[in-house]
């Protein structure tokens, strides 16, 4: 491989004469810009606005635009009196758990080799060092005209660093974040979680790029004047509705591609108790619209047992009167037998 910098580390007292070298490389497929008419190359050309003419590299200099247009011209013996102590060493200022890097300040990733034999035994130290302490090294060198951070951890048998990002450099997240007013149900994470759990864990080596294979294709059939293939329709599916429907309609798609049987229409994973528990207090607390219906149908209850007693006791009296009003006609009777 390669090497981009060569420098030393900087560990306390000690200095490992070092090379550095891209940990990472890049598959994806380049494409040229081209006239459409003749296929000529379109190729950029550095002018000077003043003279109107091409320059060459060795003429093309560096300069700071102010705010008003004015250029000051910056030459690299400006920039190399500067000092800058990190500039051949990458010097570690400390040592901290890896749990403590956020990843959104990781950035580009180099291996460091021992550079010579001398330089054997020292990086040997710091490897097993930074494997013994469980946490990774942070330092800070100087790379492509400014300073920058590094985190130093042990990969297999190498020292890898990775390139972080200025604490300053990394946006808030407040204005990305959706409307607070915004809620999920108990039943809608259930069914998230049964998707997750139905996808299951990756295995980053089954992984490839289908988008770059396409395009190899492609341009392996133009060039032999081959058919070019039709690319598969694409299966978008239909605009989402009803969030639900599309959690277990993925759950289903989930498991049919893993080769799992469905346990019913509609049915998805059943989760652990203590899940189904929280997600069954939620669902079953009484609402507000459900406390107005019931207040009102128990008024609507105890009108209808009110008019029933009504009803009775004056069916009650009715009776009564009925079997007064029978006495009194048949008394007169009565004593004129007697």
């Amino acid at each position: 491989m390669r090497s981009i910098w060569n420098g030393a580390i900087s560990f306390g007292l000690v200095s490992i004469p070092i090379k550095l070298v891209n940990a990472t490389e890049h598959h994806s497929v380049s494409f040229r810009q081209i006239h459409t008419e003749d296929g000529g190359r379109i190729r950029y050309r550095k002018v000077c606005e003043l003279e109107e003419r091409e320059v060459a590299s060795e003429e093309i200099g560096k300069g700071y635009e102010e705010p008003d247009g004015t250029i000051i011209p910056i030459t690299d013996d400006d920039l190399a009196a500067l000092p800058l102590p990190t500039a051949k060493t990458i010097d570690i200022v400390g040592f901290i758990p890896a749990e403590r890097i956020d990843p959104l300040q990781m950035d580009a990733a180099y291996y460091l080799m021992a550079n010579g034999v001398p330089a054997a035994k020292p990086y040997t130290l710091l490897r097993e060092a930074l494997k013994r302490s469980g946490r990774v090294a942070i330092a800070k060198f100087a790379l492509r005209g400014r300073e920058r951070l590094g985190m130093l951890r042990v990969v297999e048998d190498v020292i890898a660093m990775h390139g972080l990002l200025w604490p300053d450099e990394v946006r808030a997240p407040e204005s990305a974040t959706p409307d607070a007013s915004v809620t999920v149900r108990d039943k809608e994470l259930d069914l998230a979680d049964a998707l997750m759990d139905t996808l299951g864990e990756v295995d980053f080596e089954e992984l490839h790029d289908d988008y770059r294979e396409a395009v190899e294709e492609l341009i392996a059939a133009k060039a032999t004047g081959e058919k070019v293939p039709a690319p598969p329709a694409a299966d978008r599916g239909g605009k989402v509705i009803d969030l639900m429907s599309a959690l277990e309609s993925s759950v289903r798609e989930a498991r049919a591609s893993r080769g799992e049987e469905e346990e019913g229409e509609g049915e998805v994973e059943r989760l652990p108790a203590r899940k189904r528990a929280a997600g069954k207090t939620s669902r079953t607390a009484p609402k507000e619209t459900s406390g107005k219906k019931s207040t009102s149908t128990a008024k609507k209850t105890a009108g209808k047992k009110t008019a029933a007693k009504k009803s009775t006791a004056e069916k009650s009296k009715s009776e009564s009167t009925t079997k007064k009003q029978t006495a009194k006609k048949t008394s007169p009777r009565k004593r004129a037998s007697a």
